[in-house]
């Protein structure tokens, strides 16, 4: 009992750690908005492209091996059993809503996500951040705004990315298969399965993810001291709470899907 105590201890106060870093960061990027804009745009820019074009080799390999295993045996699937018709509903509920979003989610967990904890982390261990403060410039401006937007922004054009090529991957791989369906009438079922709703709640989903990539690891890279030793540990822990942060994020888009 005494663990198991002790586990939903700690988890309140990452909850509550993490809440509070959230309105920091929020305060920060709304009563610093035009200062230093020189300084923080090409800041936004750079993690823009670190996240987002630098990914998307990845990305068009994650797209084509979504559209073989999932797009293209189901197109394959339907049209052996003569269910066509729902093939656009499949497509929009499985790769559209989910597999698209958090695939990007974790694309940019593990190639930049991971790569926050350990430049924040050291920067911390060494005393840059206080070299920051010494200097006047405030380190949630500097260093973890332009990361939240950047990694918001880069994660929404990713899964844009991945789903448009895992769309038209997959029917290529069921082109290839000699499926009968014509790909104006594959167009047609997918775009008649969309709902308006599909597209808002897209963009504050990946951007959400984004969000959460981005805040999660820096607070662990920075907030606390830490040793050098120590920041491999703090990458780990960063891992784990923004896979259980996207998964319990994800279930409550699916609440809302299934309510509309």
């Amino acid at each position: 009992m005494s663990s198991v105590g002790h586990k939903v201890f700690r988890f309140i106060e990452t909850v509550r750690g993490l809440t509070a870093f959230l309105l920091i960061t929020l305060g920060v990027a709304v009563t610093k908005y035009n200062d230093s804009r020189s300084l923080i745009h090409p800041l936004i820019r750079k993690q823009i492209t670190r996240a987002g074009v630098r990914l998307m080799p990845m990305v068009i390999f994650l797209a084509a091996a979504l559209g073989l295993v999932v797009i293209g045996q189901t197109v394959f699937l339907t049209s052996r059993f003569g269910v066509q018709n729902l093939l656009g509903t499949v497509m929009v509920t499985v790769v559209v809503r989910e597999l698209g979003p958090i695939l990007a989610a974790l694309l940019v967990l593990a190639r930049i996500g991971t790569a926050n904890v350990i430049e924040l982390g050291t920067a911390r261990a060494l005393g840059e951040v206080e070299a920051l403060e010494a200097l006047g410039i405030d380190p949630v401006h500097y260093l973890v705004v332009p990361r939240v937007i950047g990694l918001a922004l880069a994660t929404f054009a990713l899964t844009i990315y991945l789903i448009l090529f895992a769309l038209i991957s997959g029917y290529l791989f069921a082109f290839l298969q000699e499926v009968p369906i014509l790909p104006g009438d594959y167009f047609k079922q997918l775009a008649g399965a969309l709902l308006w709703e599909d597209f808002v709640l897209l963009a504050l989903k990946t951007c959400s993810f984004g969000v959460i990539i981005a805040l999660v690891t820096s607070y662990e890279g920075l907030a606390q001291p830490l040793q050098l030793e120590e920041v491999s540990g703090a990458t780990t822990r960063a891992v784990v709470k923004c896979v259980v942060a996207a998964v319990l994020l994800d279930a409550l888009f699916i609440i809302f899907y299934l309510a509309i």
